[in-house]
């Protein structure tokens, strides 16, 4: 039997230290288990994504140094095989580098693969930095199998659709026992079915067992669930590591056959996985944790508004970081109703986090005299509305320089989308929770946190009040905007399109084909339409958002500012 240690860890980009220790650590538990091999994921030396770090001289060295580290280690374990992902320098024309793949026993490196299909599309620019390997199959024998080598986008091709190569053909060709893939996937909304489904559908295409070990972790706007796993032709997915957190498994492996270290069967995992509102909640609740603990933040504040993205946005906060490290500020104006601070209290003492109050009437009214003393203009309008919401954002930057904190913004996908945002104001922050969220889905995640506390997390009022900016006398979103139940599918139709897991797609494709049966309806896409495209300028300006869909603002959808748009 082939024992198989798979090591789901958390990297951070850079930290050559802190990574080398625990593949280091993770060698030696595997070690100590009998393990044959020890399976890590993709550029797990250096971390996943490093971007143009990899055109810095002094980071390419570290990375050398860390696995010259990595290599000395094992000679520790001269009898086991540590599979680990780095940068490789390339000997021949094109880029610089290699995305590479080494097989490391005792001192040695007994196999060398690099990365044939290098994506450049979504959040992915890997041909920016790498060289694509030759369509040539890497293996190596241990205990008795064949293992043949791939690394993350080599197993997406299987249907060619993408690329003219597709490295499943020369393993095939090389007549492997089985596949190891190591990767840096991010998780999306329907990500782990979409893996689940293309890996099975290539097991059974080719006959070929495969063992897919995935990191974990947020970074940046991204995060890893893990989830690493092991499918076979016959039988699909039959492993499955945790999601959102470190795991180390041992498995064993014979007659291309996955099973417990022991030979026992292994228990199959469970093909619905999470609720929607559960995976965006652990999504999210990960992804800050690691921003900010890798950006040197202890504490986050947030503008507590007493509306539903302010109160979702600290509830989340407390999930990821504790009560004790979470700080909510109320500013209520002349337009502010009485539940905006009433309902920002109820909140705040259901999760036991400090609310200061700091009002801005006085300051309006400053503002609103200089600028009539200076222009000789009242201030009034919108320029009134935007410079309540402009120093508000001031108040929380001034209370995050003065104490540390990271301020965390609160706009949701389709405010922001449609850019009903106050740029310098509420777009004001460090990090967004809740940007790539609906509106719609802000109040189904924030009804799921109630429910999974078995209490009032939320006030009821909070859920059920109409949504206002509350910067003009009775204001409120559908002033301006349509219903977010009808706005959603609109803004899903047009951002993310097939993107979409298929059942959402159909929906407000559905809904979509209904609105232009009319004169209003064309009327109403096309002027929502122009507001998406007339705002990119905010949403270029605007804090990373945590990536919960497959296309979000930020890398993964890159827009001129400057065009004529169609619609």
């Amino acid at each position: 039997m082939l024992k198989l240690a798979v090591a789901q860890l958390n990297y951070m980009v850079g930290d050559f230290a802190g990574n080398t220790a625990a593949i280091i650590t993770h060698m030696q538990k595997a070690a100590e288990a009998d393990a044959d091999v020890a399976v890590f994921s993709e550029l797990c030396v250096c971390g996943y994504y490093p971007g143009d770090l990899l055109e810095d001289g002094a980071f390419l060295a570290k990375a050398e140094q860390a696995l010259a580290s990595i290599m000395q280690a094992s000679k520790d374990y001269p009898d086991l095989v540590s599979v680990i992902g780095t940068v490789r320098q390339n000997k021949g024309r094109g880029k610089a580098l290699h995305n590479a793949l080494l097989a490391i026993r005792n001192g040695e490196i007994v196999a060398e693969y690099y990365k044939q299909l290098l994506p450049t599309y979504g959040i992915f620019d890997e041909r920016r930095h790498f060289e694509p390997g030759q369509e040539v199959a890497s293996t190596l024998d241990v205990a008795g199998h064949k293992l043949g080598f791939m690394v993350c986008e080599d197993g997406w091709n299987d249907e060619e659709h993408d690329y003219q190569v597709n490295p499943f053909n020369t393993l095939t060709a090389a007549k492997v026992d089985l596949i190891i893939s190591i990767n840096a996937s991010p998780s999306d909304i329907g990500k782990r079915l979409q893996r689940h489904a293309m890996f099975a559908k290539a097991a059974a295409h080719h006959q070929l067992p495969l063992l897919y070990v995935n990191q974990v972790g947020g970074q940046d706007q991204l995060v890893f669930d893990g989830a690493s796993f092991a499918v076979t032709p016959e039988h699909g997915v039959t492993f499955e590591a945790a999601r959102f957190e470190e795991d180390f498994q041992l498995l064993g492996f014979a007659d291309k056959q996955f099973s417990a270290i022991d030979g026992a069967a292994l228990t199959m995992p469970d093909s619905t996985g999470l609720s929607v509102p559960e995976f965006t909640r652990r999504q999210i609740v990960l992804g800050l944790q690691d921003y900010a603990r890798r950006c040197g933040f202890k504490q986050v504040v947030v503008g507590s508004s007493g509306g539903i993205d302010s109160a979702l946005t600290i509830a989340l906060a407390v999930q990821a970081l504790g009560a004790e490290n979470v700080i909510a500020i109320t500013m209520p104006s002349a337009y502010s109703s009485s539940g905006s601070v009433s309902d920002s209290v109820k909140l705040c003492d259901n999760l036991q986090v400090k609310l200061h109050t700091h009002p801005i009437l006085s300051l309006v009214e400053q503002y609103a005299k200089g600028f009539k003393d200076a222009f000789a203009s009242p201030l009034r309008g919108l320029t009134q509305e935007n410079l309540q919401a402009r120093i508000r954002g001031t108040i929380l930057m001034e209370y995050s320089n003065a104490f540390g904190a990271l301020l965390l913004t609160t706009g949701n996908k389709s405010e922001i989308s449609v850019g009903y945002c106050t740029l310098y104001g509420d777009t004001n922050g460090g990090l967004g929770l809740i940007g790539d969220l609906y509106k719609t889905e802000v109040y189904a995640l924030s009804q799921h946190v109630n429910n999974a506390a078995g209490r009032e997390i939320i006030p009821q009022d909070v859920l059920t009040k109409p949504p206002s900016a509350e910067l003009a006398p009775d204001q409120l979103d559908t002033d301006s905007l349509p219903p977010y139940d009808e706005l959603d599918e609109m803004l899903k139709w047009h951002i993310e399109g097939k993107r979409l897991p298929a059942h959402e797609f159909a929906k407000a494709q559905g809904f979509v084909e209904q609105l232009q049966k009319t004169e209003a309806g064309k009327k109403s896409l096309s002027r929502i339409i122009g507001m998406v495209a007339r705002n990119e300028y905010k949403r270029r300006q605007a804090p990373p958002i945590i990536r919960v869909r497959a296309r979000a603002f930020g890398s993964g959808r890159q827009m001129p500012i400057a065009a004529k748009y169609s619609n």
